[in-house]
This record gives C-alpha cells, sequence and structure tokens, in this order.
C-alpha cells in the first residue's frame, strides 16, 4: 500500500539513515540478550535454542538487504520481523524483547557503534600524529617565518610547527580515549528506565558485549546524553584544530615553501598551468559541517526533557554517524598530506629579515644590555619605520637609541643586536625548551611520537577486550546452541 506522509516523509527517510547502522548491532546485542535469559532460566531452552539460531542465520546472511517496504516503522522492528521468519516462529512467540525495551536496546547499540567509531578515528589520528613528528623531526632545522594575524611575527621552522600540530593531535586522541570510555558503559537491562522485577543479569550482558562496566542508574543509562554530546564535540574538536592546519599548509604551498603534491591536486578548466590543491579547502568545509553537526547534536538534546525521548534517538545519532564519516576522511587526508610534506623554496635568512620578524631578536638584545624594554621596543619601532633592518648600522642604532632618551650603549651591545637581526637562523639553536630551536623541536616530536604509541598501545587494549567478548559470546551461543552450558 501507499506510504502515508508521515511514514514517506520521516519513517522511511529515518530508516534508511539508521538501519545500516544498527541493525547488525542489534543483532549481536539480541544474542547477549537470550544467552543471558536463558542461563538465569528465564527462557527455555528450547527456545532460546530458536531463538538463537535465528540471530545465528540473519547474521550469516552476505546481504542484509536494508530496503523501507512499509511493513514496519523502523529496523526494531525488522529485527523482530526477520528473527521469527528465521527461526520458523511466529512474532507472537517471540522472547527476545523479555526484560528489555525498544529504549535500553536503542542506547545499547548507540554506544557500540559510537564505541567502534572512536576506536577508528583514534587510529587515523595517532597515525596522523606520529607522521608530524616524523616530520618535525626531519625538517627542525628547515627555517621560515612564522605569522601573527597573517603578518611576519618572529623565525621559526617547519618542525616548530609540524611538532606543535602533533600535540594538538595528542590532546584529541587523549579525549577521545575518554569519551571512549565515557560511552563504553552498559545501559541493557534498564529497560524503559525503571528495569525489571525479572533476575536478569546486567554484569553478564556487559561481558558478553564488550562493555567496560554497567550502568549506576538505569534512569541515566537510557536519559543520559553526556556520551553524545561528547562524542560530538571531540569529531568537531579534530576538524576545527585540523582545518587552521591545512590552511596554514595551503599558505605554504602557495608561497613555494613546501611542494604541492600532486596526488592531492586538480587541474583547472581553462588555465593548464594550475595546480590546484582543492584538497585543502574541502578539508575547511568539512570542519564547517563537523561544526554543524556538533550544533545539532547540542540543540537537539537540549530541546529535550530528561528522559527517552529526542536525546537517544536517531535525529542525534545520524548526526554523529555523518561526522565520524567526516572525521575518518579528514584524518585520512591528513595523515596523507602530512607525510607528503617536503621543502620546496623555504624563505632564505635575507627573506625573513626583510619581513621583519627579526625585529623582536633585536630589541630584546637591547633590553639584555640594560635598556628597559617598553625602551628598546621604542627605538626598533622608530628604526623600522626609517629603514629595512638590512640597512641599518651601528651608527643609526645608536643615535636612535640616544634620541630616545636612553643614554649610550656599549657599541657591543649594538653589534650583538644587530648580529640579532641579521641572522634569522640563530633561532634554531635557541636552547628553550618548546622553542624553535632544531633540538627543542626534536625533543618535542619524540615526545608526541612516544604518547601516539602509547595511546594507539592503550586503544589497542580496547580493540582486544571487544575481540575477546565477541569470542565469549560466540562461545556462549555455541554452547547454547549444541546443548551445554558455556
Amino acid at each position: 500500500m501507499p506510504l502515508s506522509v508521515y511514514w514517506d516523509n520521516h519513517l522511511r527517510v529515518a530508516f534508511e539513515e539508521s538501519a545500516p547502522q544498527l541493525y547488525r548491532p542489534m543483532l549481536h546485542a539480541s544474542l547477549a540478550h537470550v544467552v543471558m535469559l536463558a542461563e538465569q532460566g528465564l527462557l527455555p531452552a528450547d527456545r532460546a535454542g530458536r531463538l538463537l539460531g535465528g540471530l545465528r542465520t540473519l547474521l550469516s546472511a552476505e546481504d542484509d538487504e536494508l530496503a523501507f517496504d512499509g511493513s514496519v516503522e523502523d529496523v526494531y522492528y525488522l529485527t523482530e520481523q526477520r528473527l521469527a521468519k528465521a527461526a520458523g516462529i511466529k512474532q507472537s512467540e517471540l522472547d527476545v524483547q523479555l526484560a528489555r525495551s525498544r529504549n535500553d536496546l536503542d542506547a545499547g547499540v548507540f554506544r557500540m557503534v559510537l564505541r567502534d567509531a572512536v576506536l577508528e578515528q583514534a587510529a587515523q589520528a595517532c597515525a596522523a600524529a606520529e607522521i608530524a613528528a616524523e616530520q618535525a623531526d626531519r625538517y627542525a632545522d628547515v627555517l621560515i617565518t612564522g605569522l601573527t594575524h597573517r603578518r611576519p611575527a618572529q623565525p621559526t621552522s617547519l618542525g616548530h610547527v609540524l611538532a606543535g600540530y602533533g600535540e594538538a593531535l595528542v590532546s584529541q586522541v587523549r579525549e577521545m580515549l575518554s569519551v571512549y570510555d565515557e560511552l563504553n558503559v552498559n545501559p541493557l537491562g534498564s529497560c524503559a528506565f525503571a528495569g525489571t522485577d525479572l533476575p536478569i543479569s546486567v554484569d553478564r550482558l556487559t561481558t558478553l558485549l564488550g562493555f567496560r562496566t554497567s550502568f549506576t542508574s538505569s534512569y541515566e543509562a537510557v536519559a543520559g546524553a553526556e556520551h553524545l554530546v561528547r562524542a560530538a564535540t571531540v569529531q568537531a574538536r579534530v576538524l576545527a584544530t585540523g582545518a587552521r592546519m591545512a590552511r596554514t599548509m595551503l599558505d605554504w604551498m602557495t608561497w613555494q615553501w613546501i611542494v604541492t603534491p600532486e596526488a592531492y591536486c586538480q587541474g583547472s578548466s581553462i588555465m593548464p598551468q594550475k595546480k590546484n590543491p582543492v584538497v585543502l579547502e574541502h578539508m575547511c568545509s568539512m570542519a564547517g559541517a563537523a561544526a554543524a553537526d556538533l550544533a545539532a547534536t547540542l540543540n537537539n538534546v537540549g530541546v529535550a526533557w530528561y528522559e527517552d525521548s529526542n536525546n537517544a534517538t536517531t535525529d542525534v545519532q545520524k548526526h554523529l554517524w555523518r561526522a565520524n564519516d567526516r572525521a575518518l576522511r579528514f584524518l585520512t587526508l591528513m595523515r596523507g598530506l602530512l607525510s607528503e610534506i617536503t621543502p620546496l623554496t623555504p624563505p632564505a635568512p635575507e627573506d625573513v629579515v626583510a619581513t621583519g620578524a627579526t625585529t623582536t631578536a633585536i630589541a630584546e638584545a637591547l633590553a639584555g644590555a640594560g635598556i628597559p624594554w617598553r625602551g628598546a621596543h621604542s627605538v626598533v619601532g622608530a628604526l623600522v619605520r626609517e629603514a629595512p633592518p638590512a640597512q641599518w648600522t651601528e651608527d643609526l642604532v645608536a643615535k636612535a637609541i640616544e634620541e630616545a632618551g636612553l643614554g649610550d650603549v656599549d657599541g657591543t651591545a649594538v653589534r650583538a643586536a644587530l648580529d640579532a637581526g641579521l641572522r634569522p637562523e640563530r633561532v634554531l639553536d635557541r636552547p628553550q625548551v618548546g622553542g624553535p630551536g632544531r633540538d627543542a623541536v626534536r625533543r618535542t616530536a619524540a615526545g608526541v611520537a612516544e604518547a601516539a604509541r602509547s595511546l594507539s598501545n592503550e586503544f589497542a587494549e580496547r580493540r582486544l577486550a571487544l575481540r575477546q567478548a565477541e569470542d565469549a559470546l560466540r562461545a556462549a551461543v555455541d554452547g547454547r546452541l549444541a546443548g551445554t552450558d558455556q
């Protein structure tokens, strides 16, 4: 029959968005639930066996064929419909929802999907951080002009910038780890929100589905949205910071400081010489879309009551799924771009001097000779207005100091100040921790690489725990189907 306006304009669309994400996690959650019911004596062995056999049949299908035909309103009822057929029973004979609600099932599978998403994001982010660290070490002595407010500011190096971005990636992965642990909490067993009088084992469900722990409050288990908001936030954060780095790399390519990589470019439809790294522009747009998904998540959660309603449905989840896909593609692109960074014609020392980027070092040298900082700053400002630093002489500097009423300065100090202004490469020898000195950059890069590897190991442990839970669930189902307890 033709779909009603509501079914065609909402339920169909929601089904098409959610079914590919939720169908198989629902089957896995149902396997664990039936095993637990049987173990607790709440389900006869023969009925449990039929349900487990039916669930296994559905999971073994090569094509899930998730087309919306109007016979059910959502993937939850599709699962029941298919399970009854696969188990060879009527839908009225199903026990799979005994001591379970669509509320806690939705909450559970949402968390299962999101934890897999965070694992994928973390893997890419750790890899990107390691590449950033590797390139920072390699190019720790490639001098460039650092900018503030899009104007030349001070000398730095390619490695200094890359090491900084590597630290940002590590910070994001640490947040992912925290988000993963917060969302990897089992809500199953809370039912609609008030639990059940039946003697179910929530801990058994937690073990079989690989959750870190189970809920404390059954109300928060289905009404809670903290993990949803945090997942959306870290996705938006990854792309926002990454987009800033993408824009910086676009500038580097435009100024020919680094090579524009062929594999990330498109040509022009009219100008044959063009090699356009439009991927960087798309990455910035992706960050805007992730921010929009975060805003939608916050808005949908914020307008809902503190109960199982809008904050636990696909109206929120679809934004997280989209942002996850976007974050994975973004991090994959960023990892590839970072690995391609190769210096082309970075600015020569005299080019850096010509921008005025060394004038802070001149003022600091004068201050080190005893001139008050603000006075030294004013002297250098007056000199810059008179001539570029490369044209300054000892007499010119001494005269500017005298005219500023700052007294006589030893000629050695003046020569040291001029040397600071004409040799921007000295910044590469700076010993300050975290600074642009080559040794400092390499120490930072080593710290980033070590942190990324450590975090990779943390996530590897969590992936292993999920695999072990899958093995335990498989063994429990096998045992039930064979007529033995596991």
